[in-house]
This record gives C-alpha cells, sequence and structure tokens, in this order.
C-alpha cells in the first residue's frame, strides 16, 4: 500500500514526525519500520530528520542537529540495509530530546518583520569600514569591540535603529534554552524581558 507518490506516502511522514515531535519513540520506529518496508528513499527519511532537529527541537538539544546531520552522511555511505541501523538511533535521540521551536519561530518573526519594513538601513557604527571616506563618514566608529569589554559584551544594540528593542527570540520552557535565558538576562537586565 505504501505509495512513494501518493497520500499514504505524505501520512506516513507525517505520522513519523509528529511521533518524533510528540516525544513518543515508539511511534517513531514503528513509522519508520513502514518506510524502510515500503521502500522509501533514505535519504528523504534522514532529510526530514535534520529538518526536526532544527524546527522542533532546536537549541533544547543543539547536539540533535549534529547527530541528524551525521546520520544523514552515515546512510549515504552505507545505504541498505544497514542505514535502518543509524536511521532507528538517530529517531529515537531525537524523539528522547526535549522540544523547542524557538529557532523556528524567531526566523519567522524576523523575516515577517523584514517583510513589513523592507530594507532597513545597517547602523553606522557596525558597518565595515574598508576606505578612508566611509572611515571619515562615521562608518564602525561608536561600535564597542565586546571582547574588550567585561565577560565580553558591550550593551549595543545591533538592530536598524527603527527597530531597537525589538525582540525575535524568545527562549523555549527546557533546561538547555533556560540556561540560554539565564545568560540573556545577565547581559541584558530587563531590556528584552528575558
Amino acid at each position: 500500500m505504501f505509495d512513494k507518490n501518493g497520500d499514504l506516502h505524505y501520512d506516513i511522514i507525517s505520522a513519523f514526525i509528529k511521533s518524533i515531535r510528540g516525544s513518543d519513540p515508539n511511534g517513531a520506529v514503528y513509522w519508520l519500520a513502514r518506510m524502510i518496508a515500503g521502500g522509501e528513499e533514505i535519504k528523504f527519511i534522514a532529510r526530514r530528520m535534520l529538518i526536526l532537529a532544527s524546527e522542533d527541537i532546536g537549541n533544547a538539544n543543539p547536539t540533535a542537529l549534529v547527530l541528524a546531520n551525521n546520520t544523514f552522511q552515515t546512510v549515504n555511505v552505507l545505504g541498505f540495509p544497514e542505514a535502518r541501523i543509524p536511521l532507528s538511533q538517530c529517531a529515537i535521540y531525537l524523539a528522547c530530546s526535549e522540544k523547542s521551536n524557538a529557532a523556528y519561530m524567531a526566523i519567522n518573526n524576523a523575516q515577517q518583520k523584514v517583510e513589513e519594513t523592507g530594507d532597513l538601513s545597517v547602523p553606522l557604527p557596525i558597518r565595515n569600514a574598508p576606505t578612508k571616506l566611509m572611515k571619515e563618514l562615521g562608518y564602525g566608529e561608536e561600535y564597542q569591540y565586546a571582547h574588550d569589554h567585561l565577560k565580553s559584551f558591550a550593551e549595543m544594540e545591533f538592530l536598524p535603529e527603527d527597530l531597537e528593542g525589538q525582540k525575535f527570540y524568545e527562549p523555549g520552557e527546557n533546561t538547555k534554552e533556560g540556561q540560554l535565558r539565564k545568560f540573556l538576562k545577565s547581559r541584558w537586565g530587563g531590556k528584552y524581558n528575558y
């Protein structure tokens, strides 16, 4: 019944992805087995896990993307039947990882803002100044090199003037992004409400 070009193909990959997103390794390996039995292309399966590692796990477990990428490379070297083992290992690891779509939401928010505001100017302090004229015009003049400051941090915004104070990234509610939230709060205080 598995038709690589039909609805069942998309239904099964959807079930596979949703099982991983839902932290169910049992569902993940079952739907993986169904794809393998149906002759699904291993690169397609591995590519979907790469996408999921960033979209649904992200910075909750940054190692997920590394493992998914290594799995993609590994299955290309191995082929079937051996590729089923690293595919299973990766699917289980991804299913058992904390989840966050914060990076996915951040880029969506930033892209929406770019669409709304167009091509805003790069602030002078963070412009490149390779020529004498650019230096005379003030390019890079007020830039604060982070490593010259305590804890390698200078409280300086890097967004266009019209977007000052805009927040695109909201850390997820998980262990790793809790650490990121704590780090950002220690640097920015209450500015972005981390």
